[in-house]
């Protein structure tokens, strides 16, 4: 028997998808745009198959775990029933299904948020990033994000993939970001980022007292243990990662040595400067995941700024350099711990 799939005469949402959305995010399901009811009428070949595997089959631009989630919802018939889960189907069963919307739906959405953009061209914009801003929607953080508000503010932007992000920093670090205006722009800044000619300096505080200066090169790979943390890995899937640091002051937190550190960056690996500072024994002040779990309360994130950005523009050709001051809360850390710049 032929499987026949039938999408019910009108949406419950007629609003198309958004126009130029990135295709590189899978977490962005462009499907349930058109949130029309899906009848299904099942075939001899799905004889002895569970409901959730026979639509996971039929509707494979969802996630099996979504699907199931609606069929405990109550959103799943078959021949007029509510669905179950784990019923076996026998085949010519009518299977109707009413998609619901999910937080990443709108993950893409214009939102007007407030950018502080230090300078902006025909092929670039740079960004000062504060602390608490997520870069671009992912789980947990689908709207709020940098991206929303570039979108907004430049809706041309979504003919960009990443709405022109290069590079990102984590949300409690804060500091300078560059954003492709054209896609042309964005390849070639995503490239001096390969091939390590863009220059990014950070000031990291951290615990204790490293040499004057020093060079770290240790690949980072996804925790073994801990799948959300990074590590220094000596595993084949692990990046290679290269931080080169220098003193910058010493200082004291609650009779305790800290240090300033100036950071660079070589690569661009995920919590790159935390995780290699961490490995020589150095973590920073504040930092939650990857700190000395004791002494958080002395910060309520990791101090950690991104000060420099230095790159060769994709229009001109010529080198350019942009800084950002330390944000209120690192400087009046830094304060408290005597080191004044």
């Amino acid at each position: 028997m032929e499987t026949r799939v039938k999408l019910e005469s009108k949406t419950l949402n007629d609003k198309p998808a958004e126009a130029g959305t990135p295709d590189d995010f899978d977490e962005f399901d462009p499907a349930t745009a058109d949130l029309a009811p899906v009848t299904l009428t099942l075939g001899s070949e799905h004889c002895g198959v569970r409901l959730d595997k026979v639509l996971s089959g039929l509707l494979s631009q969802y996630s099996r775990g979504r699907l199931q989630q609606w069929i405990e919802g109550g959103r799943v018939t078959v021949d007029g029933r509510p669905a179950k889960i784990r019923a076996t189907m026998f085949g010519g069963e009518v299977v109707i299904v009413q998609p619901q919307p999910s937080e990443s739906d709108h993950a893409f959405a214009p939102e007007p948020l407030p950018l502080d953009v230090l300078h902006e061209d025909a092929e670039l914009i740079v960004i000062a990033k504060p602390v608490g801003l997520v870069v671009h929607p992912a789980a947990g953080n689908w709207t709020g994000t940098m991206l929303n508000g570039l979108l907004h503010r430049w809706p041309q932007l979504s003919g960009v993939p990443r709405a022109g992000i290069v590079h990102r920093l984590d949300k409690e670090t804060s500091g300078l970001l560059v954003v492709a205006k054209t896609l042309t722009a964005q390849t070639d800044l995503v490239r001096q980022l390969q091939d390590r000619s863009m220059g990014r300096e950070y000031f990291a505080l951290v615990w204790g007292q490293p040499v004057s200066s020093g060079r770290i090169d240790a690949p980072i790979g996804r925790h073994l243990r801990e799948r959300t943390r990074m590590a220094v890995s000596k595993s084949p899937l692990a990046k290679p990662a290269v931080t080169h640091y220098q003193k910058v002051a010493s200082g004291t937190l609650d009779g305790k040595a800290v240090t300033l550190l100036r950071c660079r960056l070589e690569t661009g690996r995920t919590h790159q400067i935390r995780v290699h500072l961490q490995s020589i024994g150095f973590p920073l002040v504040g930092d939650a995941v990857y700190g000395k779990h004791h002494l958080i309360h002395v910060f309520p994130r990791q101090a950690l700024h991104a000060e420099k950005l230095a790159l060769i523009h994709p229009g001109s050709g010529k080198p350019c350099e942009w800084h950002a001051p330390l944000p209120d809360d690192m400087a009046a850390l830094l304060a408290r711990a005597g080191i004044h710049l």
